[in-house]
């Protein structure tokens, strides 16, 4: 019983005449007619009442109706569901975040793939630490990951997708928080709330490169894995910290974001695997640049 037939099958059912259900179909009446037969003759059943003027579905017809449409369906679901495959989309893509883009690029970006891209299932991962995200796409966690100072790897392709400046994160009853801006040097004596040291976090080595132009190295150092840990952490008065301006998107009582008078400038990256990124996962990778590039 093959799909050819059962299509044949439906039209006649559905016509009931063999002359118009082979126009519908694009076949010669004959060849419509040995189809049918063929049918008859594997199921072992009649399947239509013939006479001169009409062709009626025998009980066996009837009952094979559901069953030839179900399959049918099924087969057209299946060709239309390989085809999203195959454009990218329809699928399931995994993409990883770095805690600063956490908070702006990640829900926009979901929001966005679910209006434009509505085959596409979304696993998402936040609040990660950029060589945590840049080994996970080299092993396949995740097939794109938003990053900070990907490590150069023929392995991967890095997008650049924005350059932002760095803010300073203050106590809302610290006595700079009502500038408008600040030199980076005027917190000088200040405790810094980090992202994680050495190979952890790329941020880490990022405030410290920045607090060494303004020609000073932080008193002491509060590290903390997460982003919104960090703000917290400020919020609480246990120091201050330097975040990409995006960060502001993350609204907390008991702070203040000032822009610094000198800005000092990071890099947000797209990262995905060089040779092996599937169609839906460029799909949505285009959607990611699209976000950020809006904003």
């Amino acid at each position: 019983m093959e799909l050819r037939q059962l299509r044949s099958f439906l039209a006649l059912t559905e016509e009931c005449h063999f002359g118009r259900a082979a126009a519908r179909l694009h076949v010669a009446q004959p060849a419509l007619s040995q189809q049918i037969k063929q049918l008859e003759r594997e199921l072992g059943v009649t399947l239509f009442h013939r006479s001169t003027r009409r062709v009626e579905p025998t009980e066996a017809g009837r009952q094979l109706t559901d069953y030839a449409r179900a399959l049918v369906t099924e087969e057209e679901r299946a060709r239309v569901h390989m085809q999203e495959l195959a454009t990218g989309h329809a699928g399931r893509v995994s993409v990883g975040f770095i805690g600063t883009a956490t908070y702006d690029v990640l829900p926009r970006a979901a929001r966005t793939v679910r209006a434009q891209l509505p085959g596409i299932t979304l696993d998402l991962r936040g609040e990660l630490l950029t060589p945590e995200l840049v080994e996970g796409v080299r092993s396949g966690t995740y097939d794109l990951a938003v990053v900070r100072g990907a490590a150069g790897d023929t392995d991967l392709l890095v997008t650049p997708l924005r350059s932002e400046p760095l803010v300073a994160v203050l106590p809302s009853h610290h006595p700079l928080a009502g500038r408008e801006s600040i030199g980076l040097e005027e917190l000088a004596d200040e405790p810094f709330v980090v992202h994680p040291s050495r190979s952890r976090s790329s941020m880490y080595d990022r405030v410290l490169s920045a607090c060494a132009h303004a020609g000073f190295q932080p008193v002491s150092l509060i590290e903390v894995g997460e982003t919104a840990t960090l703000v917290v952490f400020v919020a609480a008065g246990h120091g201050v910290a330097l975040v990409p301006r995006s960060v502001r998107s993350l609204s907390l009582d008991g702070v203040t974001y000032v822009p610094l008078s000198e800005p000092e400038l990071v890099d947000l990256l797209l990262a995905r695997r060089a040779h092996r990124s599937s169609p839906a996962a460029e799909q949505v990778a285009s959607v990611i640049e699209q976000c950020v590039s809006s904003t």
